[in-house]
């Protein structure tokens, strides 16, 4: 095994996981930086983090680490850390297609007593029954007695800059006692919050997909709350500050659930579940009320269009907000895309405005067309989708502005007072 002490790390996957752990650790210690897109490479060695996750400033702290999309330079390390995205497919199934190429890639560079360490959210089982194997094919060595393997995973939370690596316990585990103390050793360099060695690789595997099935639960239980309150002619929001004054009350709210971990996580956790032959039902009833919430708001603003006699078809909507999240660029799973294609399908023209978005990433993943400057008073509808910080600063009046004498204004995030929006969920 590698002496700990003098690790030479590398990091697969430079996005919002891997970079900002690579340039924690190349503060401290020799980190490649390793990602198969070119065009990112070149824009971190410039200094240029488009996730915004890491400033310049950062970058240029983090004096031991270097940027490549060379597999070759890869060859001098011995700790490889993974933390390439595991998405789901359009059929909601585990998509470990990049994470098996990353452990090719790795195995061909793999030496005799390395270590790779995985951070990739997976289901309980999947380091070992498919990394693994990958990992021997391809570097012709055996596991657990000429490399090693560990897992941490990821605890990441795009755009949230109060809660860092450093800020954020880190589960730590490894394929034997040793490995596992090793691994833990090593992240404590670098998380002052402290450390939790798991009992096994499959335990904290296991832990990082419940953690946040249990966020979509809480979620799906508040959006179904919210439907019944609707119906009731109840301001959910005022229920849930109500709600809110007992010691115990959990604070979710109701909304869309996007991003690469909450709308995910949970298909890893039933795919499995279903390999060994049990079908989880609250889980899964949960992911389909949260995915159906795009559609549940379409039909509740056509509903508020047609009681003003506004005609939805050839209507103009304005839909503020695309990312998955409040002031964050990033644009995996988002579920405003629901809201947008049910629009279409209503004939609707869908205008989509976010200042947080690269237009070209909304033009490459969903073939939208962002529009910079929304027109004045032009729009039949407007649908606050995401509570970035733009947005909050505008204010009622001037969001208002943007719609035409007769309108309607749905607020999903509770941005603005009650009697200030048509809508709310």
């Amino acid at each position: 095994m590698i002496d700990s002490g003098s690790p030479r790390l590398a990091v697969i996957g430079l996005g919002y996981v891997g970079l900002p752990l690579a340039v924690a650790f190349g503060k401290l210690v020799p980190v490649v930086g390793y990602d198969i897109n070119a065009q990112r490479i070149n824009a971190l060695r410039a200094g240029e983090d488009a996730t915004l996750e890491v400033s310049a400033a950062e970058l240029a702290e983090a004096v031991q680490l270097v940027f490549t999309d060379d597999l070759a330079d890869l060859a001098g390390c011995n700790v490889y850390i993974v933390t390439v995205p595991t998405p789901v497919d359009a059929h909601k199934r585990p998509d470990l297609g990049l994470l098996l190429k990353a452990s090719e890639d790795i195995g061909r560079v793999l030496s005799q007593g390395d270590m790779v360490v995985y951070e990739s959210t997976v289901y309980p089982g999947a380091t070992e029954e498919e990394c693994v194997p990958v990992l021997e094919r391809a570097s012709g060595l055996r596991f657990n007695r000429d490399f090693f393997v560990g897992y941490s995973p990821e605890r990441i939370n795009p755009g949230d800059k109060q809660h860092r690596i450093a800020d954020i316990k880190k589960v730590t585990s490894g394929s034997t006692p040793e490995v596992a103390e090793q691994v833990d050793r090593l992240y404590r360099r670098i998380v002052s919050a402290g450390t939790h060695k798991a009992a096994s690789i499959k335990v904290a595997e296991a832990a990082k997909v419940i953690e946040n099935t249990q966020r979509d639960l809480n979620i799906a239980l508040v959006n179904e709350l919210a439907m019944i309150f609707n119906r009731l002619g109840i301001d959910t929001q005022a229920v849930l500050e109500a709600a809110g004054t007992k010691w115990n009350f959990l604070p979710f709210r109701p909304g869309l659930v996007g991003g690469h971990c909450i709308g995910v996580d949970p298909y890893y956790l039933t795919h499995k579940a279903q390999a060994i032959g049990y079908h989880p039902e609250i889980i899964l009833a949960g992911r389909r009320l949260n995915d159906g919430m795009g559609a549940y708001v379409v039909a509740q603003l056509v509903k508020a269009m047609l009681k003003r006699r506004i005609q939805v078809e050839g209507s103009r909507v304005l839909v503020m907000g695309l990312a998955f999240k409040e002031n964050c660029p990033d644009l995996r799973n988002t579920r405003v895309i629901d809201i947008v294609r049910e629009l279409q399908d209503y004939n609707a023209r869908v205008e989509v405005h976010d200042p947080w978005v690269c237009a070209e990433d909304a033009s490459r993943e969903y073939g939208l067309a962002l529009v910079t400057e929304p027109e004045p008073g032009a729009y039949d509808a407007i649908v606050l989708a995401v509570a970035h910080e733009q947005f909050r600063q505008l204010g009622a009046e001037q969001i208002r502005r943007l719609g035409k004498a007769e309108h309607v204004l749905y607020d999903l995030k509770y941005l603005l007072p009650a009697e200030d929006s048509h809508l709310r969920l």
